[in-house]
């Protein structure tokens, strides 16, 4: 899902970076504002956002898309919070593209966008909800993650869309990241219900 330079138009490219800056700058406060969470939270962060690099940075070539990979963002919203997630997936987004080349850098707003803010938000808030009405863990995360995927990849297709005037890349990548989504649900399905066994204090947190 890491769009490479040039695969963007520039207003396109522009309005993503805008949008992105400013949801960093929200969670930037919001985190700054609980310092006490942090610090419960930050080995958490570490681990996860570690984990969340290696398993982006294996990814599959979609044609009239970009790329097909699981990104972890409804795993990490979940388990630390949607802003902490947001910034670790903006960490792990821009190591990627300034040491790996794994996406462009006139594109790092747009993958941002995508993968740490629309993948952290969609799976936390499906998370949230599912879980209020259902009280199952299990079954709020695999839909979170699942969706959370399926939704970046749409996302991602619309950008590409508009960029080349085609609706190509809006069937291709929505397609493709919604049947991935569910491999993406499982394994976040199978993480949280584990953490969650192992330290239950964590369900606090939801």
């Amino acid at each position: 899902m890491h769009i490479p330079d040039g695969y963007l138009s520039p207003p396109v490219a522009g309005i993503t970076l805008l949008l992105t800056l400013g949801v960093l700058l929200i969670a930037i406060r919001k985190i700054s504002s609980s310092k006490e969470a942090l610090s419960e939270k930050i080995s958490l962060f570490t681990a996860l956002s570690a984990g969340i690099f290696v398993a982006q940075m294996i990814a599959w070539p979609i044609p009239g898309g970009t790329s097909l990979h699981l990104i972890g963002g409804a795993l990490i919203g979940i388990l630390i919070g949607p802003w902490l997630g947001i910034l670790s997936m903006a960490l792990v987004l821009l190591v990627q593209c300034l040491i790996f080349h794994d996406g462009g850098l006139t594109a790092i707003g747009a993958n941002i966008l995508n993968m740490g803010v629309i993948g952290v938000l969609a799976g936390y808030m499906v998370f949230k909800i599912v879980y209020r009405a259902t009280r199952k863990v299990w079954l709020s995360s695999f839909l979170a993650g699942w969706l959370s995927l399926a939704l970046a990849g749409l996302m991602c297709g619309i950008e590409l869309g508009i960029s080349w005037s085609s609706t190509l890349p809006i069937y291709v990548m929505a397609l493709w990241h919604t049947v991935l989504g569910l491999i993406e649900g499982l394994i976040t399905s199978s993480v949280v219900s584990y953490i969650v066994i192992k330290s239950p204090k964590i369900v606090g947190w939801f």
